[in-house]
């Protein structure tokens, strides 16, 4: 329904922004990711989603829409809500996700409030899940043995299977990578410049 809303940053709470747009306040449930980025009186875009249940409706808002493209994403697990989702996309980067599920770091799940080992198992099983299943490009390099997935110590192959976990094509991660001087950077800093790369694009 709602792309996107650009306005005024009118407040700014815990997990809340309000977005001022033609003297409409926009409250928008977000990450503390976002909220860093915002200043209160500054003009600003949040990429939304509109979640419906029931008979309420809340409007989600990030800075980016990798932010927002993770979230959905979370929140398409079973187990996983809105709440949740948040406080994992608070606590890790679209980035530091992406390689929490390639590596099955569990850690890095469990450091958000109110996620529990039972959810963090359940998130990295199933995204991986979705990988065995033919969404890795092909060519990097992944191998699959009785459905779970082996990570390459190649760093291209590992930025490739982590861009896939975020929904990528293979040609749009081929082309995202294509030029990034992969072996002269963290493989996080890989990834962070490809998902900049894919934005612009």
């Amino acid at each position: 329904m709602f792309y996107y809303v650009q306005g005024t940053v009118a407040y700014i709470g815990p997990y809340l922004a309000v977005m001022d747009c033609g003297g409409v306040g926009y409250a928008c449930r977000t990450t503390n990711h976002t909220i860093a980025a915002l200043t209160r009186g500054k003009t600003a875009r949040l990429y939304t989603y509109l979640h419906v249940r029931e008979e309420v409706f809340e409007l989600y808002g990030f800075v980016s829409e990798n932010e927002r493209s993770c979230f959905e994403m979370l929140i398409g697990i079973s187990g996983v809500g809105p709440k949740a989702a948040l406080a994992i996309l608070s606590s890790n980067t679209p980035e530091g996700l992406a390689l929490a599920i390639v590596s099955g770091n569990e850690k890095a799940l469990t450091s958000a409030p109110g996620v529990g080992k039972k959810i963090a198992q359940r998130i990295i099983l199933e995204l991986k899940d979705k990988l065995a299943k033919g969404q890795l490009p092909a060519g990097s390099g992944e191998s699959f043995a009785g459905g779970v997935t082996v990570i390459p110590e190649n760093k291209a192959s590992e930025a490739a299977a982590a861009l896939a976990v975020l929904g990528y094509t293979q040609g749009e991660i081929s082309a995202a990578l294509k030029g990034i001087d992969v072996d002269a950077l963290s493989l996080e800093d890989v990834i962070k410049q490809a998902l900049k790369k894919m934005v612009k694009g």
